[in-house]
């Protein structure tokens, strides 16, 4: 859908841009200026007073690297603007849901594409990049299993597994989404331009990192936390012991989602890494579709939301983008109840700004407290 280009996603960005600035400060830094503009616009004086500014921050945010940082984003947002680009900033409603939960989460997300990143039902296809007939084959079947629920595939637009998840997906009628390493008008590797046109069209591209940015190795392990957090949960089909696909594997771990591995033939270089998955109890076997949908709840009697997805009785546009952060945590919660230090972790909000924001749930009747300081959706 196109966007609109707001003052505020122009400060956004900038913030974005300058150097030094990461995803940790940047969220610091929006803690107490309560918006990117007010950040830019505020005085060395008070940044200094804020926890984590250091000197060389100070000056990035207050100097020339500012300046270079507004000039980027402007050119930026008319690029954006052009090629049908949607930039979304982490406190945007329309920001993955799914991945605002993670800690290590980016914030900002070029995105250019029809499909949903907030789908009720996402699942990541990863693996090897010398994917043997025994992955592909693998892999096409794991898609043709998924038809019946109609997810969101995502995978890395990589060789081997990678992209031939995206083609069965595509060739199946499946949305899918290739998250890059490189900024959206580099496709990489440029063998795979022809899929990502189709993908545009009809899935997706996503990526953290802004127009022109080459793919510098250093930017593929940043990729795969993103394939990672998108996803109810991963799939692995063919894996090394070590590379990408076990990194994203582990990430997915660590975030507390599933993981599935596909088991291969014992010597097989290209299944070691699915087999010491399954074997270290850090992924369950796939076999069959069935597998899959009873780890992930994609069973009959629980069709109705992904795992991470809000229940209906929710909209968007009834709350603020803080408010349904909230609420997309305590969905997503076992037993739908966390305490507020959870709540806050794991939206990215400040415990101050937390408390009051569950208070007006709590008016609202959408939100009720429980002992222990727990909250729980009504």
């Amino acid at each position: 859908m196109p966007q609109t280009i707001t003052d505020d996603l122009f400060y956004e960005l900038a913030l974005t841009l300058i150097p030094g600035v990461g995803p940790q400060l940047t969220r610091q830094l929006m803690s107490y200026g309560g918006s990117a503009k007010n950040v830019l616009l505020m005085p060395p004086g008070r940044l200094r007073r804020i926890p984590g500014v250091g000197p060389k921050a100070v000056t990035a945010l207050t100097g020339a690297e500012r300046a270079t940082a507004l000039s980027r984003a402007e050119k930026d947002l008319r690029q954006a603007e052009k090629e049908g680009v949607e930039i979304l900033f982490y406190t945007s409603k329309r920001y993955p849901h799914r991945l605002k939960l993670i800690p290590d989460a980016p914030v900002i997300l070029y995105y250019q594409g029809p499909a949903d990143l907030n789908a009720p039902k996402v699942v990541a296809l990863v693996g090897t990049r010398q994917a043997t007939d025994y992955g592909r084959e693998q892999t096409e079947r794991i898609v043709r299993g998924l038809l019946p629920h109609q997810p969101l595939v995502v995978s890395g637009l990589a060789y081997g597994i990678d992209i031939i998840a995206h083609r069965a997906a595509l060739q199946e009628g499946l949305p899918t989404v290739g998250v890059m390493a490189t900024g959206l008008d580099r496709i990489y590797p440029p063998a795979h331009r022809k899929t990502a046109e189709k993908m545009r069209e009809v899935g997706g591209l996503l990526t953290e990192f802004p127009f022109g940015t080459p793919p510098d190795r250093y930017n593929f392990p940043a990729r795969n936390r993103i394939i990672a957090g998108l996803a109810d949960g991963t799939v692995v089909v063919e894996a090394a012991i070590k590379g990408g696909a076990l990194i994203t594997a582990e990430l997915a771990l660590s975030y507390d989602r599933d993981v599935l591995a596909v088991p291969g033939n014992l010597g097989a270089l290209t299944s070691e890494g699915c087999n010491a998955l399954i074997k270290n109890n850090k992924a369950a076997l796939y076999a069959e579709p069935k597998d899959l949908e009873e780890l992930l709840n994609w069973d009959a009697a629980l069709h109705q939301s992904g795992k991470f997805k809000p229940a209906p009785a929710y909209a968007p546009d009834d709350f603020t983008a803080d408010e349904f952060a909230l609420i997309t945590v305590l969905a997503g919660a076992d037993g739908r109840e966390a305490q507020m230090d959870d709540l806050a972790w794991k939206a990215q909000l400040a415990i101050h700004a937390v408390a009051a924001l569950l208070l007006g749930l709590e008016f609202r009747g959408v939100v009720r407290a429980l002992p222990g300081k727990k909250f729980a959706l009504v």
